[in-house]
């Protein structure tokens, strides 16, 4: 059975459907994928073009070097892709709806790892930092972040979220 993979931005103004696995799943520390994703390191999978398909909206397209355009978010900035190849498109691992369903196997251009990298699992938990169940219920119930799945309508016709497409 083919893997179907789906995912997009945070408001649901880019949506998109993969097919088959998602190759050369990893963690790129480089320094272009840490300012694009702000953050240490960019996770991504990649999948064929004719195996990928935009199902809502259009990415806003950044030629970040001569060989390389990052696609994201024209309206809430979510960074969903990496295309720097003639036959496939990298999706980051973090846009999918279940971002579970792909494990990172490798990591590329260490050189840029934070040398700490190693010691985040050791770092101290403040669960007074914790929300509640009553907090999660009430952010979830004015969240304007598309859910985790395909919908056939969005913004909700409650009008939340700047992604109108």
């Amino acid at each position: 059975m083919t893997q179907i993979h789906t995912g997009g931005c945070q408001c649901g103004a880019v949506r998109y459907r993969a097919e088959g696995e998602l190759g050369f799943p990893h963690l790129c520390h480089c320094r272009m994928c840490q300012k694009a994703a702000g953050n240490y390191f960019m996770p991504l999978g990649g999948v064929m073009y004719e195996n990928f398909k935009l199902t809502r909206g259009e990415p806003a397209w950044f030629q970040s070097s001569e060989t390389v355009r990052r696609g994201f978010c024209e309206k809430c900035g979510t960074p969903l892709f990496y295309d720097g190849s003639s036959d496939h498109i990298s999706i980051t691992l973090g846009s999918l709806d279940d971002p579970q369903s792909v494990k990172p196997e490798v990591q590329t251009n260490l050189a840029h790892k934070m040398p700490w990298f190693g010691t985040l699992d050791s770092l101290h938990h403040d669960a007074k930092m914790d929300m509640t169940p009553q907090e999660e219920e009430t952010i979830s119930a004015s969240s304007n972040q598309h859910p985790d799945h395909d919908t056939e309508v969005w913004p909700r016709r409650n009008g939340h979220a700047e992604g109108r497409s």
